[in-house]
């Protein structure tokens, strides 16, 4: 193998995409517009045309994103929310941190995404939202968890960081891209996410005027109008230079989800069926973005695999190696609303390979040559 592989290789896709990016990041330069500059509002534009919504609200992070959403809300100390208990952090930390009650639910087991059949046993009169993540790339199926969010009265926040461009399918065949049905979508721009800038960058996605406001108005310090702050906020925007980067990679998102599409089927073709592991599960109802390509090793032996696969130049990452109800940052005040026997499994056998829009055959080829012979 000529080279070495990475799991997301943004060096080559800048070198793909440089004129682009160079000319929108150094008109940013000559205008000297480094905060709030015009770039930001036509990424926020363009993004809300991209997903057929009204208000895309653009802020500094993903983290932001969530605990913005959240107090857009306003929920109060006490309430209890639901959160897949097998995910990143942030949404149960954001949560918290807002003197909310995080409540686990458990996962499905091949998709990973949390388990709608789930959610109404771990409802409580104190319930006020749902947080679904729709994780590695494909959404969580919506339509149950909708209803039973509207049966009960309840917010849902769409975690969308990780599956931008993927499109659910309703069962009367209505589509929808992730993030755009529930109360409120959240994203992240983090550089390896499926749209990505080239620092810290984030947004909030709604189809509610009075929520888009509000969240407007928290990301700017509470205030519609300068010095005159209505409600308490915080200070969390894009950078104008994160906005071009932005307005440049949409453009190609099609394409990139299209590319890794590719390696997910070349590892599909190559890898199912085999008794070392499981491939992940695509459901009907949902495209795949494949931000991650994640397997299910069996018999314990994923942490042997990932070393032989280390030592043969393959890199691997494991999201995530323990359960959120087993963190200790929320021990004595999140519950467990269902058994989270999935969740802890799924902590030992996970698995990613490297899938990313610069993918050479050459390197699949070889990734798939040495999972099957170091198994």
């Amino acid at each position: 193998m000529n080279g070495q592989i990475f799991m997301v290789d943004l060096h080559r896709q800048y070198l793909r995409l440089q004129t682009e990016i160079d000319l929108a990041m150094q008109q940013v330069l000559e205008s000297t517009a480094f905060i709030n500059g015009p770039q930001v509002q036509e990424f926020a534009n363009r993004f809300a045309e991209y997903l057929g919504v009204p208000y895309v609200i653009p802020c500094g992070n993903g983290t932001d994103a969530l605990q913005i959403a959240l107090m857009a809300l306003d929920l109060r100390p006490g309430d209890e929310v639901i959160v897949p208990a097998f995910t990143y952090v942030a949404a149960a930390e954001m949560v918290a941190l807002l003197g909310l009650i995080p409540v686990w639910v458990d996962v499905e087991p091949g998709t990973f995404n949390i388990n709608p059949a789930l959610i109404e046993g771990a409802l409580s009169s104190r319930t006020k939202a749902i947080v679904a993540v729709h994780l590695f790339g494909q959404s969580c199926d919506m339509e149950p968890i909708l209803r039973i969010a509207s049966q009960n009265g309840l917010y849902v926040i769409e975690d969308n960081a990780q599956s931008v461009g993927a499109e659910y399918t309703f069962s009367d065949g209505t589509k929808k891209k992730t993030g755009t049905m529930g109360h409120i979508g959240t994203t992240s721009f983090f550089p390896s996410k499926p749209l990505a800038c080239y620092g810290d960058g984030g947004a909030m996605i709604t189809s509610d005027p009075y929520l888009a406001e509000r969240m407007r108005m928290i990301a700017s310090h509470g205030q519609q109008v300068k010095y005159h702050h209505k409600i308490v906020g915080c200070n969390s925007r894009l950078d104008t230079l994160q906005a071009a980067v932005l307005n440049v990679k949409l453009s190609h998102l099609a394409e990139f989800a299209e590319n890794r599409c590719h390696v997910a089927a070349r590892y599909d073709e190559a890898l199912r069926d085999h008794p070392a592991w499981l491939i992940p599960e695509r459901r009907s109802y949902s495209t795949h973005v494949y931000h991650q390509y994640t397997l299910r090793v069996k018999n314990g032996r994923r942490d042997e695999l990932q070393t032989r696969l280390k030592a043969q130049g393959v890199p691997s990452m494991v999201y995530y190696p323990l359960p959120l109800q087993k963190q200790e940052a929320f021990y004595g005040f999140a519950r467990k609303g269902s058994a989270l026997l999935e969740a802890e499994q799924l902590t030992r056998e996970v698995l990613s390979l490297p899938i990313h829009t610069e993918m050479t055959e050459e390197e699949i080829d070889y990734v798939i040559r040495q999972l099957k012979e170091n198994s």
